[in-house]
């Protein structure tokens, strides 16, 4: 615990001092280090969606266990049955960083370490070159890895950017939704991201 708050509080510190240059995916707007110092947090996950979760229906195209994305909407759709899919809300790339195309979910991690891509480095050197997984981790609780991309499905502490177009290209989700996705899809599930 005394190194993880040392890390926290090296950050903080980092985070202060460069405050004034971050731009919106690259700033350390994920982390509350306050909450370091408050006890263990590691099995807390929290905070509702202001897009709540719900059954809905959809093309029965898409098989059961199949992930559709749909940017515009920032919605994603677990298909649960032929035409069902429970949809949540989500955080989407910002202008310039929005993608589209079929994935499949490469890998699945409880409270996942961060390490910044290079192509963030070079944006925002400032930035640490390694995070523990942990709840002030930009990775939230739970991530899906997308194929050998650099794009996620990746929870947040941070339920107010939900609904917007934030991100570096990756899918932000609350801690609770992502939790209840991760229980639900496997390993090798499609994803299909449409704009």
């Amino acid at each position: 615990m005394k190194n993880l708050k040392a890390l926290a509080l090296a950050a903080a510190t980092a985070v202060i001092l460069t405050a004034g240059s971050a731009r919106a995916d690259d700033r350390y707007d994920f982390f509350n280090f306050g909450k370091l110092f408050g006890g263990s947090n590691m099995g807390s996950v929290g905070s509702s969606s202001p897009l709540g979760r719900q059954m809905v229906s959809v093309d029965p195209k898409y098989a059961p266990g199949t992930i559709v994305i749909r940017t515009s909407e920032r919605r994603l759709y677990y298909v649960t049955g032929r035409g069902q899919a429970i949809r949540y809300g989500i955080g989407v790339g910002r202008d310039g960083f929005q993608w589209s195309g079929v994935k499949t979910v490469s890998a699945k991690r409880e409270w996942p370490s961060w390490t910044p891509p290079s192509q963030m480095l070079r944006r925002r050197p400032d930035l640490p070159r390694y995070m523990p997984g942990g709840i002030d981790n930009p990775l939230g609780a739970r991530a899906m890895y997308l194929g050998s991309s650099l794009y996620r499905i990746h929870g947040s502490n941070e339920p107010e950017t939900i609904g917007q177009a934030v991100s570096s290209g990756c899918f932000r989700m609350t801690n609770d939704d992502v939790v209840d996705l991760y229980n639900r899809v496997r390993v090798g599930a499609t994803v299909y991201v449409m704009r």
